[in-house]
This record gives C-alpha cells, structure tokens and sequence, in this order.
C-alpha cells in the first residue's frame, strides 16, 4: 500500500489526517513542520505528501518548493492541506509544484479522491 508523509505543526489535524488514510489502507508518516518534511522525504520517499501551509520556519509553500525542485525529491506529488481558503493561495500552492490543493476542515471522501487521483497520475 501506498506511504503518505503528512507534513502538519497541528497534532490534532495530523492525527485526524492519519486516521483517515490508515483506515484506507495507507501507510503514514508525520513530520511537524517544514524542515523535518523535507529530511523525511528525502528518507523516506514517500508516494506522497500532503503539505500544511502554516507552520512555523519553514512554510508550507517554500517546504514544496523545495521538495518539488530537488531532484531526489521532485517526483513525490505534494498535496497542500490548509486553512488558506483565498484563490491566489491555491494558485500560488500549484505554482510552487503542488499537485492539488484542499481546504480544511478536510472531508475524507474529498481527500480520498484527490490522493487517488493523483497517485493514479504519478
């Protein structure tokens, strides 16, 4: 089954991000913000990440960035999960090399579909 890093500073949205994806049958990591994403990728090589924006140090935007422009990583697909609801934000998540882009309080059902679709793609 496919292993999904969850890159989150909030231990309750990780814990209910991972409770979801378990329950689906995936294999999860957490990771509390930026930096820590971006060294677990690196270990790990995740089939994918999802990607809070709001973290302290490393943001989200820069933590994808990054991720998506090191070419030991830029093949893992990032998904940003974020309170950042405005449109440039989810403009500016797909330009920092994000796959997809979803709004908390995240519906499972929603969340399911985009992390398929998108593996399906890679």
């Amino acid at each position: 089954m496919a292993q999904i890093l969850i890159v989150d500073d909030s231990p309750t949205e990780a814990h209910v991000l991972k409770g979801m994806l378990e329950k689906h049958g995936f294999e999860v990591e957490t990771a509390e913000n930026g930096t820590e994403g971006i060294e677990l990728a690196r270990q790990l090589k995740p089939d994918l990440i999802l990607m809070d924006v709001v973290m302290p140090g490393l943001n989200g935007f820069q933590a994808t960035r990054q991720l998506t422009k090191d070419p030991e990583t830029g093949e893992i697909p990032v998904i940003i999960v974020t309170t950042k609801d405005q449109e440039t934000d989810r403009v500016w998540g797909l330009r920092q090399g994000a796959k997809d882009f979803l709004t908390k309080p995240v519906v499972e059902k929603t969340l399911m579909e985009k992390i398929n679709a998108v593996l399906e793609a890679a």
